[in-house]
């Protein structure tokens, strides 16, 4: 036999409650109205001086000086003409009192005369003017504030408790449920470790979490423990949260999405209490993964600028967080991902063994990585047969997923504002110039003498990049304006996982080649080298205070990767330090300037015939530096050239 279920009690609606309450408000307003449910007949002035003269008037009340109602004597009463006043109303009561007819009074001072007259003949009857306000409607204006508030109060509750619809008390009470969002057998999620292009290592990692959860017993039969957490640490773009989609499409068990910033609420113990909710229903559906993304929006180290006190709330929902990860039993079967960009900001009792076990560095791609992202990512767009994939791949050093599938959709943007019917290779190192630089803006206005200077500064940074052995490739020169640049020389640099002395050199020193035109050329300088300057600065300070690149000071670092220090207060060095590690930087810059300056007097005739002809082009690409410069002279160059401290 079936049990029969227990009925669902009916949910309370608040728009019922506001129903209720607004007709009876208005039922009260209209009491007070003076309407009574009578029978009230429609009669006009002729009409009434007829039943006055009559003698059928008992009393007149005129009403706000507009109105009149008319009430007639017993004896009227049983006239024909009057009997549809008299007849009984859907109470089953007779309208014997009055009032029976009413009408507009119109020119008050007029009527008052025709009552007069009516006296004068000695006709018998009663009149009388009355003010009448209608006191609820009194009532409810001196209410409308508060009813106001409480609308909003009920609207704001609804809204932050993710409710559209229902009760609003039921809302009210979910205000403290967690709004993490469950993906599962049911749910539609096609996203696969195959949709993840490159970060091969981390999809090992995470990978290994799913099989522990499909299958535990091959891990747990040699004494192995779940981990209970696993940490994604990367750049922005780098693909931690679709890492995330794919372990919730590939893991065939209940998956627990939702941000830090979903624990953040304006009432206190909120945070607290959905991490209280959240934990409960994972281990309800366990084995399950709970995934928290831009976990540093709750998991901020505690007792940093904190001026709210120990009760802050933020610091009430990371205690339970914590509390919450360390409850975990050994067979609870559940495990918390997490991701961030800046791991060094969290709370390092939130970082240790037996909370977030691993750490998953998600990097920015490799050359291989990036080739299988642009595969990826060029699925859906219609490109020529013949695009060439090591290519695009090497052409975009440094680029994250997410900057790669940007330079996919502006190919395809620019294909289709040029009319193609395919994206080429054309339409990618525009896009790639478009993301990088910046839109062009070829009717911007220059003056002939700033468009030489431009043109003799980017030639500057081509040829000395020309000449340096270590200098990053050089792939085109233009001096079309682009973004807030007036120029620029694009290099295409080498990946290495580590530099030295003498390659940070040759950068500094070709990225100081501009000014060096400029001062060769012109025997002036100008403000456009201030990116160049900032550049070269930053490099600077880094070998001297951070990399240990400098003979004076030696092998010594300032540099605090745990990012515990404050250096916007203190300095982990003495005055006297700082005052070496600012001359130090300043003679660094000082001899690549001149180092600069020297290889382009060496070669001023192949400067001057750079410039011209990027005057004449307004851009120049590889092709044209060798015609014009020759083969990069690396194996030749001249010794009086090269830095001693190499």
């Amino acid at each position: 036999m079936k049990k029969n279920k227990t009925p669902e009690k009916p949910k309370i609606n608040i728009y019922w409650i506001y129903g209720t309450i607004i007709t009876f408000l208005l039922g009260m307003s209209f009491f007070g109205g003076n309407s009574s449910f009578k029978n009230v007949g429609k009669t006009n002035i002729s009409e009434f001086e007829r039943y006055l003269n009559a003698g059928d008037v008992k009393e007149i009340l005129v009403i706000n000086k507009n109105l009149a109602q008319i009430s007639l004597k017993e004896g009227a009463l049983s006239k024909a003409e009057h009997q549809r006043v008299k007849s009984k109303n859907f109470l089953g009561q007779e309208n014997l009192k009055g009032p029976h007819y009413q009408f507009e009074v119109g020119n008050l001072e007029l009527f008052q005369r025709k009552l007069e007259k009516a006296e004068e003949k000695g006709i018998e009857f009663k009149y009388e003017f009355n003010t009448i306000e209608n006191k609820w409607i009194d009532v409810i204006i001196g209410f409308l504030p508060i009813i106001i508030i409480v609308g909003v109060w009920i609207f704001l509750m609804r809204r932050m408790s993710g409710g559209a619809g229902g009760g609003a008390g039921s809302q009210i009470f979910n205000i403290g449920k967690s709004k993490a969002k469950l993906f599962d057998q049911n749910s539609d999620v096609k996203t696969t470790f195959k949709d993840v292009a490159g970060l091969e290592g981390a999809k090992e990692e995470v990978q290994e979490i799913v099989d522990f959860l499909k299958n535990p017993k091959k891990y747990t039969s040699l004494g192995g423990k779940i981990p209970k957490g696993a940490l994604l640490v990367g750049m922005p773009g780098t693909g931690k949260t679709l890492l995330a989609k794919a372990v919730a499409g590939e893991a065939k068990v209940p998956f627990f999405s939702l941000s830090g910033s979903d624990f953040v609420e304006m009432f206190v113990g909120v945070g607290a209490s959905r991490v209280r909710d959240l934990f409960k229903q994972a281990k309800d559906k366990s084995p399950a993964i709970i995934f928290i993304d831009e976990i540093d929006a709750i998991g901020r180290a505690r007792g940093k600028s904190n001026f709210t006190g120990s009760n802050d709330e933020r610091e009430n929902t990371l205690n339970q967080l914590l509390t919450e990860m360390d409850g975990f039993g050994t067979n609870s079967n559940v495990i918390v991902l997490a991701a961030t960009n800046r791991a060094d900001v969290l709370d390092k009792a939130l970082m240790r063994a037996g909370r977030f076990d691993r750490q998953i560095y998600v990097d920015l791609p490799d050359l291989n990585e990036r080739r299988e992202i642009f595969k990826v990512h060029l699925k859906p767009l219609k490109t020529i047969k013949s695009l060439d994939f090591d290519f695009l791949a090497k052409q975009t050093p440094g680029f994250s997923g997410a900057d790669i599938a940007n330079v996919c959709n502006e190919a395809a943007l620019i294909a289709a504002r040029k009319n193609k019917k395919s994206v080429g290779k054309q339409d990618f190192l525009d896009a790639v110039d478009r993301i990088v630089g910046g839109l062009e803006k070829k009717n911007k206005i220059i003056t002939k003498e700033e468009k030489k200077t431009i043109a003799y500064h980017e030639a500057g940074h081509a040829a000395v990049s020309w000449f340096l052995k270590f200098a990053a490739p050089l792939v085109k020169v233009t001096i079309v304006p682009r973004g807030q640049s007036l120029g620029a020389a694009w290099y295409l640099p080498e990946e290495r996982m580590i530099v030295r002395t003498e390659q940070m050199l040759d950068e500094m020193c070709a990225a100081l080649g501009g000014r060096a035109a400029e001062k060769v050329m012109f025997n002036k300088i100008s403000t456009g080298a201030l990116s160049d300057l900032e550049k070269v600065t930053r490099q600077a300070r880094a070998m001297v205070s951070v990399y240990g690149l400098n003979e004076s000071l030696g092998n010594i670092t300032y540099y605090d990767s745990s990012g515990q220090s404050d250096y916007n207060f203190t300095k982990p060095y003495s005055e006297e330090t700082a005052k070496k590690i600012d001359s130090e930087i300043s003679k660094l810059i000082e001899k690549q300037y001149q180092r600069a300056c020297k290889l382009l007097k060496t070669n001023k005739e192949k400067l001057v015939a750079l410039a011209e002809r990027l005057l004449e082009k307004e851009v120049i690409f590889k092709d044209d530096l060798e015609k014009i410069l020759g083969s990069r002279p690396h194996e030749v160059e001249p010794k009086n050239l090269s830095d001693k401290s190499n």
